[in-house]
C-alpha cells in the first residue's frame, strides 16, 4: 500500500527501509518474509512493473532524433550526459544534474536514478561472487582494515539471492570466481572464442569466461511465480523490461514483499536524517521531507536499514545529528564519509581480428566475456596493490554510415557485414584511502533543505600503475590471439562514472577503525543496518552489486533473529 497519513500510530512500523533498489528491495523483501511490517521509504517518484516502462517497446523511429540526446539535454547534464546508459530512451529513469546538485571538490561524476526500484532498472546486471582472495586482501596486503566476515561466511547467502534473482553463467570451477547457482550461459561467439584458446594456452593463470549476468535464460518455478519471463536478448534493459527478463527491485523483490500484505511504500520522500534517542540508545525512526510539499514528517521503526545507496547512505548519516552523535549517527571516531573507493574503468584496448569472415552471431547477448584478476591474487607479485578483471568482446562491424552510395547499391552494402572488432576494458581495484571522503556542504543546501555532499575523491598512483599494466598485459593478450591495430585508450574519466562507488560506512571487527560490525550493523547504534555499498570495506575487481545483495539478506535475517530474541 501507499502510506499518506501522518498520526504517529500509523507511522510506526517493525523496519524502516531507506531506498528501494537493489538492496533496498532485498531487505524489504526478506523482512516482509519473516512477517515484519515494513516501511520502504523512496525519494523519487512510484514506477510500477511493466506499466511505468513508456519506452520498452519502441522502436528508433518513435523517437524524434532516433533515440538521440538534443545539444540542450547534453549540454543541461555534462556530467549525466557520460553515463552510457543515458539516452533519450532512457532519460526518465536518471537524475538530471540540477535535480539533486552536490559540490565537487574533486571530479566526480555521480550517476543516480530517483524512483521506486532506484538504479535496479538501469543497472548493468553483472554479477560475480568475491572469492576468498577478496575477503582476505585488505589483512594481507595491510591496507584498509580486515574484513569481519569471509566468504565462507557469506557464501550461503550468495547462493540465496542468485536462486531467487536468476544468474546466467557456467559453473567454471575457478577458484578466484566462484561458481553461482547458474541458469545456462549465454554462448560466445567465434572470434571470442578463439580469442580465449589463445590466452588460456599462453598464459595457464588466465581464464577468460562467459560473463554471469542477471538475466532469465531458462526460468525456474521461484522466477515464473514472481511473474518473470525469459530474456528476449533485446538489450534495451535501461527502458525497464516487459518480460521480467533480467532482475529488478521493480520485476521481482518489492512485488514479492507486497503480496506478503506486510509492505508500505513512501514514494517522493527525501530522508532528511535518522532520529535517535539518547535515553534508549538506539535509533527511534526517520524523519523524511515530502519531496513536492515540503511537509516533515517522522515515521517510527524497531529496526532501520540503510539502503539509499552509497554516497547517499553516507550524506543521510552525516545528517543524523544528535546531542549523542553530534557528528552524525555512529560517527564516534571520525571515520564516517571516509574510505570512500571505486572501480577504474580507464583502460580501454580497441583491436580489428582478420579471419571468421563467414560467420557471425545472432541476437544482442546482455554480457561480455570475463577473465577474473591474475595480479597479486596469491601473493604481492607487481609494483602496485591488488588487481584488475578484464572484459573483452568481439563484434562484427556494421554499416559505415559515410558510405557515398545510394539506393540498390547503398542497399546491397547495408546488408552485408564488415570484419570484426575486439573491444577490452579493465575494471580494477581501488584501495581505500582516508584522503578520499565525502562529507557535508557547511553552506550549499538542496531544494528541501538538506546540507549538499562534497566529493574529494581521486586517482592516486597506484591506479595508474595498474592502468599501463592492464595496457601492456591486454595488447599482448590480444597479439598473441592474433588481433591487429591494437590501440590502447585512457578514458581519463572521473571517478563515480564507473557508478561502482563502495565505503564511507565500512564493515570491521574494530569499532575504534570501523563503523559496522559483521552483521552491517553499527557497533554503537545496534537497531541500524547499512547494507548497500556504503559498507564495504575494500572494492574487489568484480561487479559488486550480488555482494550487496548477499550482505543485505544476510544483515535481514539476523535482525529478525536479534528481534526475536528482543535484543533489537
Amino acid at each position: 500500500m501507499y502510506l499518506q497519513g501522518d498520526a504517529k500510530e500509523k507511522n510506526t512500523f517493525d523496519a524502516i527501509v531507506i531506498g528501494s533498489g537493489l538492496t533496498g528491495g532485498w531487505a524489504a523483501k526478506e523482512l516482509c518474509d519473516h512477517g515484519l511490517k515494513t516501511l520502504v521509504i523512496e525519494r523519487g517518484r512510484p514506477v510500477k512493473h511493466l506499466q511505468d516502462y513508456p519506452t520498452a517497446t519502441l522502436d528508433p523511429w518513435d523517437f524524434k532524433f532516433r533515440g538521440r540526446l538534443t545539444a540542450t539535454e547534453h549540454n543541461d547534464n555534462p556530467i549525466l550526459s557520460r553515463c552510457y546508459a543515458y539516452e533519450d530512451a532512457t532519460k526518465h529513469f536518471f537524475v538530471k544534474d540540477a535535480e539533486h546538485p552536490y559540490v565537487q571538490e574533486k571530479p566526480f561524476d555521480w550517476i543516480r536514478g530517483y524512483q521506486e526500484g532506484g538504479k535496479s532498472l538501469i543497472w548493468a546486471r553483472q554479477t560475480q561472487r568475491w572469492s576468498h582472495f577478496d575477503f582476505e586482501a585488505p589483512a594481507r596486503d595491510g591496507f584498509a582494515v580486515p574484513w569481519p566476515v569471509t566468504y565462507n561466511e557469506l557464501a550461503p547467502w550468495y547462493s540465496h539471492v542468485e536462486k531467487f534473482m536468476g544468474i546466467s553463467g557456467n559453473r567454471d570451477g575457478l577458484e578466484t570466481l566462484p561458481d553461482c547457482e547458474s541458469l545456462p550461459p549465454w554462448e560466445m561467439n567465434c572470434v571470442e572464442k578463439h580469442i580465449q584458446e589463445k590466452i588460456k594456452s599462453h598464459y595457464p593463470d588466465r581464464y577468460p569466461v562467459i560473463g554471469r549476468c542477471a538475466h532469465l535464460t531458462e526460468p525456474q518455478e521461484v522466477h515464473l511465480s514472481q511473474g518473470r519471463g525469459k530474456c528476449q536478448a533485446r538489450h534495451l534493459c535501461y527502458r525497464g523490461c516487459p518480460y521480467g527478463g533480467y532482475f529488478s527491485s521493480n520485476s521481482s523483490t518489492l512485488p514479492w514483499a507486497a503480496k506478503t500484505g506486510n509492505l508500505s511504500i513512501r514514494t517522493d520522500a527525501v530522508v532528511h536524517s535518522i532520529l535517535y534517542n539518547a535515553k534508549k540508545e538506539r535509533a527511534s525512526g526517520v524523519k523524511i521531507i515530502d519531496s513536492n510539499t515540503k511537509k516533515e514528517l517522522d515515521f517510527y521503526a524497531r529496526v532501520i536499514f540503510v539502503n539509499a545507496a552509497c554516497l547517499n547512505s553516507t550524506l543521510i548519516l552525516l545528517n543524523s545529528i544528535s546531542s549523542r552523535f553530534p557528528n552524525g549517527l555512529g560517527n564516534d571516531n571520525g571515520l564516517l564519509g571516509k574510505f570512500v573507493a571505486f572501480h577504474n574503468y580507464r583502460g580501454n584496448i580497441f583491436s580489428q581480428f582478420e579471419g571468421f569472415e563467414d560467420k557471425y552471431y545472432y541476437g544482442r547477448r546482455p554480457t561480455a566475456i570475463m577473465m577474473p584478476s591474475f595480479r597479486n591474487v596469491r601473493k604481492q607479485e607487481t609494483d602496485f596493490l591488488r588487481g584488475y578483471m578484464v572484459f573483452y568482446s568481439a563484434t562484427r562491424d556494421g554499416w559505415n554510415r559515410n558510405e557515398n552510395s545510394i539506393g540498390a547499391d547503398l542497399k546491397e552494402r547495408a546488408a552485408k557485414p564488415g570484419g570484426w572488432s575486439v573491444f577490452m576494458m579493465m575494471q580494477g581495484e581501488t584501495i581505500p584511502k582516508e584522503s578520499n571522503r565525502v562529507y557535508l556542504s557547511p553552506d550549499a543546501k538542496d531544494a528541501w533543505g538538506v546540507p549538499q555532499l562534497v566529493t574529494s575523491i581521486d586517482y592516486d598512483e597506484n591506479d595508474v600503475k595498474s592502468l599501463k599494466d592492464f595496457h601492456e598485459q591486454g595488447s599482448e593478450m590480444l597479439e598473441k590471439a592474433g588481433c591487429k591495430n591494437i590501440v590502447t585508450h585512457d578514458t581519463r574519466q572521473a571517478p563515480g562514472l564507473d557508478i561502482h562507488e563502495m565505503g564511507g560506512v565500512r564493515m570491521g571487527k574494530n569499532p575504534k577503525t570501523s563503523l559496522l560490525n559483521k552483521w552491517n550493523q553499527f557497533h554503537n547504534c545496534k537497531n541500524v543496518f547499512v547494507t548497500d555499498g556504503a559498507a564495504m570495506t575494500s572494492t574487489g575487481t568484480q561487479n559488486p552489486s550480488l555482494t550487496f545483495m548477499a550482505f543485505t539478506a544476510r544483515a535481514a535475517n539476523y535482525a529478525v533473529s536479534e528481534m526475536k530474541k528482543r535484543n533489537l
